[in-house]
This record gives C-alpha cells, structure tokens and sequence, in this order.
C-alpha cells in the first residue's frame, strides 16, 4: 500500500507502554497493597522483583525509541502531551472530589476519631525539595538547550536526588503512621490519606524512572530535546498538583 508520496505506508508499534503501565502497576497498586495492607512479606518481593525490572526496560526502550526514531508524525508530543497531562488532572479531581465530598459530609467532625495528629513539618519540607527540583530540572533543561551536556547531566543528577528525596519522605511517613497502627484500612480519612498520596507517589516514581531514562543516554553525549522538554512537562505537573495534596491533605 503507498501513500499519496508514493511511500510504502506502515505501522508503528512499541511494547515500551504495555511494560510501563504492568511494571508500574505490579509495584504501585500490587507492591504497596502487599506491604502495607497484607503485610506479606513473600507477596511484596514477588511484585517489586517482577515490576522494577518491566518497569524499566519499559521507560529505557521506550527513551531509546525516541532518541533514535524519527517521529511518523513530526510535532506530536506538542500535541499528545497536553491531551495526557488533561487525562492525569481529571484522575486527580475525581480522587479530591471523593475526598470533598466526604470531608465536607463530616461538618465539624473530622478528621474521624482514631487519626493521629500528622507531622506538618514532613510536608512543608517535601514541599521544599520537590520545589527545587522543579528548579534545577528546568536549569538542566537550559543546559541541554545550550549544548552543555555536562551541565545537563550535573542538574539532572542533583534533581534526581531530590525527587528521590521526597520520595523516601513519603515512605518514611507511611512507615511512622504503620508504625503506630494507622494504615490505610484505620478510618475514612487513612484511606483517602493513602489513596491520594500514594497516587501521587507513584507518579514521583514514574518521574524518577524517566529522569533515569534520560540522564543515561547523556553520558553518552546523546539528548533528545523534545523527550527532555515533555519529561520536564510531566514533573512540573506532578510539583503543582503536590500543592493541591498537600493543602487538602495536611492542612485543611
């Protein structure tokens, strides 16, 4: 079949989805229930050794097709980015719909009894270091821009950190709160507290992988600009909507 050019038409296809929403569903959803719902130790091993590794090779085929493919359609990230980060926000507001709706049900008496008082502090400070890193990816995305790859690689690497930062905070959290019996099944607020927050985890997870999908090919002097600029779209995304978990979550 030829197209109007005279060019043999063809389909493109990728597995590199497919391994990154299994991967990231084995770890996330799975992983995090095994751990901190059953509590099963077997269970929570057997999902993060099966995910990790899909995840992955997902997030690394699917960055090795975009630095060394030719887009079918120029210009489409421009296009399919907003489409998917509008998807992202309506998954959001349908969970703090949920969590309006329940928390305004309660008038005065919230948070339910059993909750423990929550250590704003953690917060302000995730806030900090998930803020900077925000800041030094869009240093490192000038630096691509400029042609200065080790510049790139240096603020890439330092928002990695950070964003790897936050995510220990998340955890450390979730294991004092165990620690002291609130788990996600403890009362109406645990279980939006863990929902909401562990969504957005999970996205700061995506956004690690992907930063490691990036930074490895600039060791070797190979950067994608337009994969550098969406990355950047998507982690951008998950700061902002960080502000919204943790002014609805913490402290309202």
């Amino acid at each position: 079949m030829s197209t109007a050019a005279g060019h043999e038409h063809h389909w493109e296809w990728s597995w590199a989805p497919t391994a990154v929403v299994i991967g990231t569903f084995l770890l996330v959803p799975l992983g995090f229930s095994a751990y901190f719902v059953y509590e099963d130790t077997m269970l929570t091993i057997l999902f993060t050794g099966l995910g990790t590794p899909i995840l992955l090779a997902g997030i690394a085929r699917w960055v090795h097709e975009g630095l060394t493919q030719k887009p079918l359609v120029a210009g489409l990230a421009a296009t399919a980015l907003p489409i998917f980060i509008v998807s992202e926000i309506f998954i959001f507001l349908g969970l703090f719909t949920a969590y309006w709706t329940m928390r305004l049900s309660q008038g005065g008496n919230w948070p339910p009894e059993g909750t423990p008082e929550l250590n704003l502090l953690i917060p302000v400070i995730m806030t900090f270091f998930l803020v900077g890193s925000s800041i030094t990816y869009h240093v490192a995305e000038m630096k691509d821009e400029a042609g200065d790859m080790a510049g790139f690689r240096k603020w890439l690497i330092i928002t990695l950190i950070l964003g790897t930062i936050f995510l220990g905070l998340t955890v450390y959290e979730y294991q004092h709160l165990l620690h002291i019996g609130f788990g996600p099944s403890a009362n109406a607020f645990s279980t939006a507290f863990y929902t909401i927050t562990g969504f957005h985890a999970s996205h700061v997870l995506v956004g690690l992988g992907s930063f490691l999908a990036v930074l490895i090919p600039a060791f070797k002097g190979r950067s994608n600009h337009t994969l550098t600029a969406s990355v950047g779209v998507y982690w951008h995304f998950v700061d902002v909507v960080w502000f919204f978990v943790a002014s609805q979550i913490y402290f309202w």
